[in-house]
């Protein structure tokens, strides 16, 4: 990657925003691997911090990239790392729907978007055993993180108390 790390910053994003099948959250394994384990911007911990931050805040999920952008260069890194990732999707997205909307009908279409599914899901499920392996720390995370699963797979519940719950448990310190 290059010294300056607004071009990093820019290269990184641009190329994900084209891999993101299902949003941005589908690239957050590749964006953990560069940010953490390869460019060595951030620990695990900070990367999961800013994860749960972005998710918290209103707005669409690809919060994070601006402040993973900010963390690494400022007000500049977050400008240039959230413009990397929406505007060549955006500009693929309007070129995709053109040429999509003429084949509506086609056999090969819906067997597209039938094959995309499953990759999503999996891309984002990828992402969810990232998140939770850069926050889980100690035994009381892991349990937090089985109980948000299972309750969210088995419940109706409100996304919204779980978050709660689990804040008054990292209030109280037991993660």
């Amino acid at each position: 990657m290059n010294d300056n790390p607004l071009w990093t910053l820019f290269s990184l994003f641009a190329v994900l925003s084209l891999f993101a099948v299902g949003g941005a959250n589908a690239a957050i394994p590749e964006m953990h691997r560069v940010a953490v384990n390869v460019m060595h911007w951030m620990t695990d911990k900070q990367f999961a911090d800013m994860f749960a931050i972005s998710q918290m805040s209103p707005g669409p999920n690809v919060i994070i990239v601006a402040l993973i952008g900010y963390h690494v260069a400022g007000l500049s890194g977050a400008a240039v790392a959230t413009t990397a990732m929406v505007v060549p999707t955006c500009v693929l997205a309007f070129i995709v729907a053109r040429t999509w909307a003429r084949f509506k009908d086609a056999r090969w279409r819906v067997a597209v978007q039938t094959g995309l599914v499953p990759v999503s899901l999996g891309l984002i499920g990828a992402s969810a055993s990232v998140l939770a392996r850069a926050a889980d720390h100690n035994v009381y995370a892991v349990l937090i993180t089985a109980a948000t699963a299972a309750t969210a797979f088995f419940t109706r519940a409100n996304p919204l108390w779980i978050f709660a719950v689990a804040g008054c448990l990292g209030f109280a310190r037991l993660v």
